[in-house]
This record gives C-alpha cells, sequence and structure tokens, in this order.
C-alpha cells in the first residue's frame, strides 16, 4: 500500500462508504469474497479500510476490486477518482478505461448544478494538443483484448444512437440548456456502463463510435452555451473515443467542431490548423463530409487573410455537396443551409458586406422549419449585419425573427444575442421600427426573468 500526502483523509471513499450503508467490516468482507472469485485470495478486516481512509491508497489490482464491489452495492458507476483512488496503472485494464473514467468525471460534474460553475470557469485553450487518430491499431488491440461474452449487443449500440438523434431533435426544439443536462445524464448512467460491459470486438468498436457521437453533440451544446473550456474538454473525449473506435467521420467531424470553436473566439489560426487536420484526416471521406470540411477551411482561410484559398475552398464545398445523396444527417449534418452560412461568414471576413448579408439570407430560406436553434443564430447574425450597413428597418425584421425563435428556447448564446440586440437598439429609439420592436423585446425580456 502506498500513502497519499501526510494526514489527506479519502472522503470520498468515506461518502461511498456511508452511501452503501456499509460499515468498514462490510467492505473488507465484500473485498474479500471479490478476491476470490477473481483467484486473489485477500485477507483485509476493518482496519484496513481504516488505513485506506486515512489515505492510504491500496494496491492496484485491489482498487478495482474496491470500486467495482461499491458500484454494485449502490447501483450506480463511479470513478476511482470519486473514491479518492489513483487510476491503476498497467494491471490489466481494458483499452480505454482512462478515457471512460475521465468522461464520467466529466459528465458526472456536468449533471450537479452545483459544480457547473467551477466547469463553466475553465478556460479555453487555443494552443490544445490534439489527440492523434490511430484507429487500426486500437482495432487490433480491441481484437486481441476483447473476448466475444455477448454481454451488450448492437441493440445497446442502437440505444446510444437513437438517444443521440432525440437528444439532437430536442436541442433544436428547446435548446441547449433543456438538452446537455440529458445528454450528460445519460452519458454517465447509460453510455459508460455500456463502454465498461463485455462484448465482441465489432460490438465494442460499434459502441465507442456511438459513445464519441454523443460526446461531440454534448460538446458543441456546450460550446452553444458559451461555456467553451467545457466544450473543448467533451470534443477532446469525443476524439479519444472516435480514434479507439477506428471512427474516421467522427474523429474528423469533431475536429471541424473544434475548428468552428476557434473561430467562434476569433483565433482563426488555430480555426485554420483544426480545419486543415480535419481534412487530412478524412482521406475516405464521402461527398458530405468533404464539404462539411471544405466549408469550415474556406472560413477559417478568410479570418487570416487568405482570400484565395477561402474561395477555393469555398468552390469545393459547392462541388462536393452537389455530389452528395439527400439523406439528412441529425448530427453534424451539412446542407445548403450551412453551406451558405459558410458563404456569408467569407464574405463578411472579405469586407463584402451586402454580398455575406445576401447569403445569409439564402441561408435562412433554405432552412429546415424544425432547426430552431440554428434559425435563431442565424438571424441575430444577419440582424447585426444589416445594422451594420446602416439598414436599421431590415435590421429590426431580422430581430423580430430572432425573437421569434428565441421565446421557446433555452439558449445561452440566444442570451448573448438578444443582449447585443437591445445594446444596438438603444441609440435608435426614435425610428418608428425600432419602437414597435423595443416593446416585443420588453415582453421577451419579462417572460425570460
Amino acid at each position: 500500500m502506498t500513502r497519499q500526502a501526510e494526514n489527506e483523509r479519502n472522503t470520498g471513499l468515506a461518502a461511498l462508504l456511508e452511501e452503501a450503508v456499509w460499515s468498514r467490516t462490510q467492505l473488507a468482507n465484500a473485498v474479500n469474497r471479490m478476491g476470490a472469485q477473481l483467484g486473489m485470495p485477500l485477507k483485509y478486516d476493518h482496519s484496513a479500510v481504516s488505513h485506506w481512509l486515512s489515505g492510504t491508497q491500496p494496491r492496484q489490482q485491489v482498487r478495482r476490486i474496491i470500486l467495482e464491489v461499491l458500484q454494485r452495492r449502490i447501483g450506480r458507476p463511479l470513478t476511482h477518482a470519486e473514491a479518492g483512488l489513483q487510476v491503476p496503472k498497467g494491471d490489466g485494464a481494458p483499452h480505454g478505461e482512462d478515457t471512460v473514467e475521465s468522461l464520467l468525471d466529466l459528465g458526472r460534474s456536468d449533471m450537479d448544478p452545483s459544480r457547473r460553475g467551477v466547469l463553466a470557469a475553465g478556460v479555453y485553450s487555443a494552443a490544445l494538443a490534439v489527440p492523434l487518430f490511430a484507429g487500426e491499431a486500437h482495432a487490433e488491440e480491441r481484437e486481441r483484448a476483447t473476448k466475444p461474452t455477448g454481454r451488450i449487443g448492437d441493440a445497446e449500440v442502437t440505444t446510444v444512437r437513437t438517444m443521440t438523434d432525440r437528444i439532437a431533435d430536442i436541442l433544436d426544439e428547446l435548446g441547449g440548456g433543456h438538452a446537455r443536462p440529458m445528454a450528460a445524464a445519460f452519458l454517465v448512467n447509460t453510455v459508460a456502463p455500456y463502454l465498461r460491459a463485455a462484448a465482441t470486438a465489432r460490438v465494442r468498436g460499434d459502441m465507442l463510435s456511438a459513445a464519441s457521437d454523443l460526446t461531440y453533440l454534448t460538446g458543441w451544446m456546450a460550446m452553444y452555451e458559451r461555456q467553451h473550456a467545457l466544450g473543448q474538454r467533451y470534443y477532446v473525449k469525443a476524439l479519444k473515443l472516435a480514434t479507439e473506435a477506428g471512427d474516421h467521420v467522427t474523429y474528423c467531424r469533431t475536429l471541424r467542431g473544434m475548428s468552428l470553436q476557434a473561430s467562434s473566439l476569433g483565433h482563426g489560426a488555430t480555426a485554420l490548423k483544426l480545419a486543415d487536420s480535419a481534412a487530412e484526416a478524412a482521406p475516405k471521406a464521402g461527398p458530405r463530409l468533404v464539404a462539411f470540411l471544405r466549408g469550415q477551411q474556406a472560413h477559417a482561410a478568410s479570418m487570416v487573410g487568405d482570400r484565395k484559398q477561402a474561395f477555393v475552398r469555398l468552390r469545393e464545398a459547392e462541388s462536393a455537396l452537389a455530389k452528395a445523396d439527400s439523406r439528412r444527417e441529425s448530427i453534424g449534418g451539412y446542407d445548403q443551409t450551412a453551406y451558405q452560412f459558410h458563404v456569408g461568414h467569407v464574405l463578411y471576413e472579405t469586407k463584402d458586406l451586402p454580398g455575406s448579408i445576401a447569403a445569409l439570407k439564402t441561408s435562412i430560406r433554405t432552412q429546415p422549419k424544425q432547426e430552431r436553434q440554428g434559425r435563431l443564430h442565424a438571424n441575430a447574425v444577419l440582424a447585426q449585419r444589416q445594422y451594420e450597413l446602416g439598414h436599421i428597418e431590415e435590421a429590426c425584421s431580422s430581430w423580430n425573427g430572432f425573437l421569434d425563435d428565441y421565446v421557446g428556447l433555452s439558449t445561452a448564446r440566444g442570451d448573448e444575442h438578444f443582449e447585443t440586440m437591445r445594446k444596438r437598439l438603444g441609440p435608435h429609439r426614435k425610428v418608428r421600427a425600432v419602437k414597435e420592436l423595443g416593446e416585443r423585446v420588453r415582453e421577451v425580456a419579462a417572460l425570460k426573468l
């Protein structure tokens, strides 16, 4: 056994012992019984548990047993960190276990309202090291390490995929304020146990891929809620899950999401680096994904002043999109709406404000009716650019469209747009359109209190 910092009590283990309604002797006996089942004769008693509670770390193999018996007793997944135990190294743990542990810790903190303030206070890193894709190597490790016990199968993978689609629908219909807590809870309570279950190599890979998709979506929602450090942490988890699954598509899509996040924060060089990395990592991408990646490359290139590359990438995105089938993806899809939005960004960065406004109008016209979150953002951006051009009445019309969706959504990005609108309207109170809009703004503000 190893000792933690002097006099550092293990309050995590103490809390779990209390939650389990176990004495120290009962925990010791449960550990001994499981050790016997695993062929590890153990003879712990209440004094050993007292040492653990005082800060002594059990042997590496025993830490996993402690965690497992507590999970079975309490009836929910636990992490080593929650139990105040160091994660074992080199003890034959399944590949990717550290990723599952860290995802559990992140998701559980995101579920806890008392912890969200701490998560939101994190700092976004523009110099973050991105995990490299090594899916084929990990696929080989899964084949060697996994026994086909069948504890999870295709049905569980379908469950995760279906829930991810439903959460994406809730995001569009009600906003990230409602959808992200659901995603975090599902990650913790359902997906993490699936990732720890035994399965065939194929099913495990499919589950890792499905988990990566949901984690990416959760990061996207955190980004939309202006919790950029949290979003970045989810994105990194999604990258790790995708590379363990050998899933090029979700890996590249996540990198593209990280590029969008960087561009929204004004980090043009980082956005371009991430967008280029996503494109380089997708050698066998279909036309829709190619368009998806080229559009973001175009936006990022325009941010760093590379006008030539920006327009070349836009043409490539348009050409690829024309070759895509009509199937619409619920997560990270790319269509004419998204393409025209990218055109609007590129034209704005290259100082063509009227052209940017025209592209944004086209983007909004092609927006599917159910995608309220995207339409809300597009109308707000359009209004701000019309305002910048001096077209106050047109801006008021676009802000009215923004308010149509804002009243029914829980969205921090919408809140930000709402405050920006109020500031812009202030100096123009005498304009008739502003007066009329002002009355509605006050009504909406009262509803949002």
